[in-house]
C-alpha cells in the first residue's frame, strides 16, 4: 500500500492547500479517503481526477466532503472532452440521507451505502469501521491490503474502542486538531497528548498526525505526542508519501 497526504488541515485549507483527503493506491487501484476543500485542485500533482477508481467519506461535514461536487464536474467534463469516464462508486454512510444523496451525480458518480458493522471490499482493500466521537456520524476505517494495516480516525475525541480497533496497525493516520493542554472532547476532536497516549497503547509502528490546527507552531504537537509514543511520528505534509 501507498499512502499519499492530499491535504492535512482541519477546517478549512491553508494558503495554498487543501483540508481533508487521502489517496491509498495498491496494485494499480486509486482510492481516495475523504474529499475535502482543495482537493481536486491538489489532487493532480499524484493523478487526474478522472484516473480515481474509488472515493470513501468518513462523515459529511465540508472540510471532508467539499470537493465532491467539484470532482463530480471534473469527470463530466473530461468525458464532454473526449475521455471514457465510468461512474465513480463514492462509499458513504446513510446515516443523513440528504448529504448522501449528493454522492450520485448523473452518470458521474454513484453514491454507494456501506454498513458500519460490516467490512467493506473496495477493490484490494478491505474496509471495517469504527464510529467515532463527533458532532455528526462519522467513522474511523481500519484499511487492510496485503497483510498491511492503515487506520484512518477520521474526526474523534477519543475513546477506549480506538485501542483495540488500531491494534498492531503499520501506520495510524491520527487527527490532532487540539495542542497538549487543550480539550477536544466537546468539539469531537482529540489533542496532541491523547493521540500519542491511544497510539501507545495501540502498539502501532507509525503516526502521521493529521487534521491540524491553523495556529501555534505545529511542530509542538510531534513533541507533545511523542512524550507519550515511543514510535516514528511525524506531521502529515502535504504530497508526502508514505509506503506500507
Amino acid at each position: 500500500m501507498k499512502l499519499t497526504v492530499i491535504g492535512p488541515w482541519g477546517g478549512y485549507p491553508k494558503l495554498n492547500a487543501a483540508s481533508s483527503g487521502y489517496l491509498l493506491e495498491h496494485n494499480g487501484f486509486h482510492l481516495l479517503i475523504d474529499c475535502g476543500s482543495g482537493i481536486v485542485s491538489k489532487l493532480p500533482n499524484i493523478l487526474q481526477p478522472e484516473e480515481l477508481d474509488a472515493v470513501i467519506i468518513s462523515h459529511y461535514h465540508p472540510d471532508h466532503i467539499a470537493d465532491i461536487g467539484v470532482l463530480q464536474h471534473a469527470r463530466l467534463i473530461q468525458g464532454y472532452l473526449g475521455k471514457k469516464v465510468p461512474s465513480l462508486p463514492i462509499y458513504g454512510h446513510s446515516l443523513d440521507n440528504y448529504e448522501f444523496a449528493k454522492l450520485t451525480y448523473k452518470e458521474i458518480t454513484s453514491g454507494i451505502a456501506y454498513n458500519p458493522e460490516e467490512t467493506l471490499a473496495v477493490g484490494p482493500f478491505h474496509v471495517s469501521f469504527l464510529k467515532t466521537e463527533h458532532p455528526v456520524p462519522c467513522f474511523a476505517m481500519r484499511i487492510e491490503a496485503a497483510n498491511k494495516v492503515l487506520v484512518y480516525t477520521a474526526d474523534s475525541a477519543f475513546k477506549e474502542e480506538f485501542i483495540e480497533f488500531a491494534s498492531g496497525a503499520d501506520l495510524l493516520l491520527c487527527e490532532c486538531n487540539f495542542y497538549g493542554n487543550q480539550n477536544g472532547q466537546s468539539a469531537g476532536h482529540m489533542n496532541s497528548i491523547e493521540a500519542g497516549r491511544f497510539a501507545q497503547q495501540s502498539q502501532v509502528k507509525q503516526v502521521v498526525l493529521t487534521h491540524l490546527p491553523h495556529y501555534g507552531n505545529v511542530d509542538q504537537l510531534v513533541s507533545e505526542a511523542a512524550a507519550e509514543f515511543s514510535g516514528r511520528i511525524t506531521l502529515a505534509k502535504e504530497l508526502e508519501t508514505i509506503k506500507l
